[in-house]
């Protein structure tokens, strides 16, 4: 299973870049459509993943490593197994990404939203393969920082995944992962229909988002 970028929602972009209703601008769009071929031109996306039994009182299987949280608890109720994974757009974007900010900070931002979409749309597809792959039915993913799920855990996540090795994938004493456009989350599968959760309910940014300060999200 080969990790996949094959679109760059240009709403998704456009939401990104704050944008709230509809976008008339051609150059926007131009700029937009111009950056996000450059992403996708460049962008050599790779993953890893791994499959555990998951047992809410105890660690990992063969590791030390038990996902903290009540909304991680609440995930996994009805699930046997969770699936750890992380993907990135690697460092061919990142070096795109500083090249820009030394020619054109605004290409920069574009080009920056154009990323943070297409690893969003790694992550989407690998997702929807892992459904296609494995019996039962998957959760909606769930990533460190979100809702109670500890950001402080993101070095342990990685270190289960081996992400340095297998997919060159580091961490800064901070906890930021580089290359930057890189996400990690997990999901659980079980026997049974899971139901499909707004984002907004358990993001990191829930009590500071501007588009919920507008009566919208970044989901629409």
């Amino acid at each position: 299973m080969e990790p996949r970028l094959d679109h760059i929602d240009e709403n998704e972009v456009l939401r990104y870049l704050q944008y709230h209703g509809p976008v008339t601008s051609h150059e926007i769009l131009s700029d937009v459509a111009r950056c996000s071929g450059q992403i996708l031109d460049t962008a050599r996306p790779r993953a890893v993943w791994r499959i555990f039994d998951w047992d809410p009182d105890r660690p990992l299987p063969g590791t030390d490593f038990t996902p903290g949280g009540q909304d991680i608890r609440r995930l996994l109720k009805t699930c046997s197994q969770v699936i750890l994974f992380g993907a990135t757009l690697g460092a061919e974007v990142d070096g795109l990404l500083r090249r820009a900010q030394i020619r054109s900070m605004a290409d920069a931002v574009i080009l920056d939203c154009c990323a943070s979409a297409a690893v969003e749309n790694v992550c989407d597809n690998l997702c929807a393969d892992l459904a296609a792959s494995l019996p039962g039915y998957l959760t909606d993913r769930f990533s460190p920082g979100y809702g109670d799920f500890p950001f402080a855990q993101q070095p342990e996540f990685c270190r289960v995944l081996d992400m340095s090795r297998r997919i060159g994938v580091n961490l800064t004493p901070g906890g930021l992962m580089i290359p930057q456009k890189t996400v990690t989350a997990l999901l659980g599968r079980s026997d049974r229909p899971q139901p499909r959760r707004s984002r907004c309910e358990s993001c990191g940014m829930h009590e500071t988002c501007e588009f919920r300060k507008e009566g919208a999200s970044c989901e629409n």
